[in-house]
């Protein structure tokens, strides 16, 4: 399910599907993209932040185009502990891994792969970045 912003209209709740991993795609073409992104962040449950929310940077194929700075993409993993994913969209071995990275972290964070949950998954990239 896609939404371009947060919060979700409430008048369809009882249809929703429970939300297992939130992920906030920032264009890094667009200061409105990052400007909305920090703005649907206070709808987000602080639990979320617990190994269910990622934000997705695409565009980066293209730096001179760039209307975003990096450092306020990367703060914004830091603040909320959780993984900043950077791809480009137009290259197509780019956006199938991308993909199936992103299908990985909503099967951990669903709960679909035994032993493994969404908190210990984000803990353990956190490890491998400060290294």
């Amino acid at each position: 399910h896609l939404a371009t912003s947060l919060p979700l209209p409430s008048e369809r709740d009882h249809f929703r599907p429970r939300i297992d991993l939130i992920v906030f795609m920032i264009d890094i073409k667009s200061k409105y993209s990052l400007k909305n992104v920090e703005a649907s962040l206070a709808y987000v449950d602080a639990s979320f932040f617990l190994g269910k929310v990622c934000f997705l940077v695409t565009g980066v194929g293209r730096v001179n185009a760039c209307s975003i700075d990096m450092n306020a993409v990367c703060k914004l993993g830091e603040t909320y502990c959780s993984p900043v994913l950077f791809c480009e969209l137009e290259l197509e071995g780019i956006r199938v891994a991308t993909a199936q990275r992103l299908l990985r972290m909503l099967q951990i964070c669903a709960g679909h792969i035994p032993g493994v949950s969404a908190l210990s998954f984000v803990s353990l990239m956190r490890k491998s970045d400060d290294d």
